[in-house]
């Protein structure tokens, strides 16, 4: 099927300083193939994004460390010194170059780290709650080191990271950045009951868990100013442990908040088997859909989307977006092969996380297979 709605998938759209010629986006995805002892995005990295930029697309960077002391993933890129700031500018020229635009993802693994990737540090958290998760180190996956609880001063100082990082996302050419408050990650970790038992300003009721990404939110619009961030969000999610009392009302809430703040965009992740039917027989996006109703900026919609499915949530207006992951791996020209019904290239679990060229930046382009 080739997708020619005028309001679908490959219609243009205006995302703050961005004029998008399609709603294709690539999503986050950590790869972990930066170099191993200065998390210095490495040339791989670089040719990798630069196959997958296209003209008036948006990709969305892998996770990106804003701190040494806190890591969970050997491997993971960072923005915290000078020497990633220089590797990144030329990921983001080559993404320019292409016509392409790129945010970087800002990441805090919290209680998911390991201290043997972060400085001898033991890893930091809302609350000392038991976690049972995974870090990937030097000797693969191994149980996360258990975390400790942030002080209130050193909430403080973490959200100063995040401003720090914003400044060098900055000077890196990135066209924006996201906070990564999805996927059982730092900020994630402050808004569930599951993983945040304070009993300050920081806990307790929906209104004092959500502080936490508001004060990064308000660090990283003081470097960016309005509509240059982003926001991920996985209201379904129960990835790295994660889990809350009352869901509905905590996402209401933060959607609500978020609303405030004069963001580029919400990112919400669908769980992989996404939505229900409606009266229609129209498969919806829970989240997503939910959130259109409070949320008034552009919504970028993720998780389980193949082509029609995308082009029919963008058609019902619930997104204005779509965050590609897995099949964005396997295809590095995938809007090319939505666009024109192409067969996607399959993708291989087994060298998604670390190693080298294979499975990485080896997968043909539409073209080429089509002439082999």
């Amino acid at each position: 099927m080739t997708i020619e709605n005028s309001n679908g998938l490959f219609s243009p759209f205006r995302v703050s300083e961005m004029d998008l010629q399609h709603r294709v986006v690539m999503a986050p995805l950590t790869r972990m193939r930066a170099n191993q002892d200065t998390d210095v995005p490495t040339d791989l990295m670089l040719r990798y994004y630069t196959q997958r930029a296209t003209p008036g697309g948006l990709i969305i960077s892998e996770a990106t460390t804003i701190t040494p002391d806190n890591k969970g993933y050997l491997g993971a890129p960072g923005i915290y010194n000078e020497a990633q700031v220089a590797a990144w500018s030329k990921i983001t020229d080559a993404v320019h170059a292409k016509g392409g635009y790129m945010y970087l993802q800002l990441w805090h693994t919290g209680r998911t780290a390991h201290s043997d990737i972060s400085n001898g540090h033991t890893p930091v958290a809302p609350s000392e709650v038991p976690y049972d998760g995974l870090a990937y180190t030097k000797n693969g996956w191994v149980p996360a080191t258990p975390a400790r609880e942030l002080s209130e001063r050193e909430v403080g100082e973490v959200v100063e990271l995040y401003r720090a990082a914003s400044v060098r996302a900055l000077a890196a050419g990135f066209d924006g950045v996201e906070i990564h408050s999805a996927n059982g990650y730092l900020p994630d970790q402050f808004l569930q009951d599951k993983s945040n038992r304070r009993e300050d300003r920081y806990g307790g009721s929906i209104e004092n868990r959500t502080r936490f990404l508001l004060d990064v939110a308000a660090a990283v619009k003081s470097v960016w100013g309005a509509n240059r961030y982003g926001v991920r969000l996985s209201p379904s999610g129960t990835f790295n442990g994660m889990g809350d009392s009352d869901p509905e009302a905590l996402f209401d809430h933060v959607a609500h908040r978020l609303d405030q703040h004069e963001l580029a965009y919400l990112h919400v992740v669908e769980p992989r088997v996404i939505g229900s039917m409606d009266v229609e027989g129209m498969e919806q996006p829970i989240a997503t859909t939910r959130i259109r109703k409070i949320f008034r900026a552009p919504i970028i919609s993720a998780g389980g989307f193949d082509g029609a499915k995308a082009d029919a949530v963008i058609g019902s207006g619930d997104a204005d977006l779509v965050a590609f992951g897995r099949s964005f791996i396997a295809n590095p020209d995938l809007p090319e092969r939505l666009r024109a019904g192409a067969a996607l290239n399959p993708y291989h679990r087994d060298t998604f996380y670390g190693g080298d060229e294979k499975g990485y930046v080896d997968y043909p382009f539409m073209q080429s297979a089509a002439a082999q």
